[in-house]
């Protein structure tokens, strides 16, 4: 079935219900559809993503399970409740690819887009989940907690993800110089982060009115560890150069002779 035939807009509760139902009926090659590597991990991410508790997303794929041949019983003793039977009457019949890609556009914000990025650019640091977790669960995360964090305590959020200038997030508080927060997010509690030349460069600018946020552990449970001042911070950054060959097409185009 074509993704294109389902243009009605989603609750978060249906986007829930639909992952809790792909991920029963496809079971592990549903999440390596996605891009996971454990049900905990798409759990945490999919449902920070949409502001929501993972706990959500299994309690649905419980509810599928004794439906579809995997090797989980599910909540086999009580009958499916009529809402989820709705959604599965409506989605159960999609194969896997149809799915997976109606899932990435339906959970992440920038839709189609994640689709296009995918196939354009395919490659192991690319893959819809990774993508999901280092940016949009890991924002997410943040947005739902800074307000009760001793950092920012009284300061007004302001979203910068897509301008480009070298932090995810503007604090605002009236009286005081701004702060900057960039979001790392983390699949496992401990490894590697990068910052971009621009977030390093603007972190050097703005010193202790620069937080490195990161969320880490999405394979099991989230939890968050935060770096004022991150280059003068226990953290040790090393430079690193890489060579890009950049591929251009080029065409003429000519006057045409009607």
């Amino acid at each position: 079935m074509s993704i294109s035939n389902k243009m009605r807009l989603l609750t978060t509760r249906e986007k829930l219900i639909i992952t809790g139902l792909f991920v029963s009926k496809f079971d592990v090659k549903g999440l390596q559809a996605l891009g996971f590597n454990g049900f905990s991990e798409a759990f945490n991410a999919i449902a920070l993503s949409l502001n929501s508790n993972p706990a959500s997303i299994k309690n649905y794929r419980d509810e599928f399970d004794p439906y579809f041949p995997n090797p989980r019983q599910g909540w086999h003793k009580r009958p499916l409740r009529e809402y989820c039977k709705k959604i599965m009457d409506e989605y159960r019949d999609w194969d896997i690819d149809s799915f997976a890609a109606y899932l990435k556009t339906e959970i992440s914000a920038i839709g189609e887009i994640e689709i296009i990025e995918e196939s354009a650019n395919p490659s192991e640091d690319n893959t819809f989940a990774k993508r999901l977790i280092t940016g949009q669960a890991a924002e997410k995360y943040f947005e739902t907690v800074y307000s009760k964090l001793p950092e920012f305590q009284g300061f007004n959020l302001v979203n910068t993800t897509g301008l480009g200038c070298g932090f995810d997030y503007q604090m605002l508080k009236e009286g005081h110089p701004f702060q900057a927060v960039e979001v790392k997010g983390m699949t496992a509690s401990t490894g590697a982060i990068t910052l971009t030349c621009k977030e390093y460069k603007v972190a050097q600018f703005l010193e202790n009115r620069y937080y490195l946020f990161v969320v880490r552990n999405f394979n099991e449970k989230p939890y968050h560890t935060v770096f004022q001042n991150p280059l003068k911070s226990k953290l040790i950054f090393e430079r690193r150069e890489s060579a890009i060959i950049q591929i251009s097409w080029a065409t003429n185009i000519q006057r045409l002779i009607l």
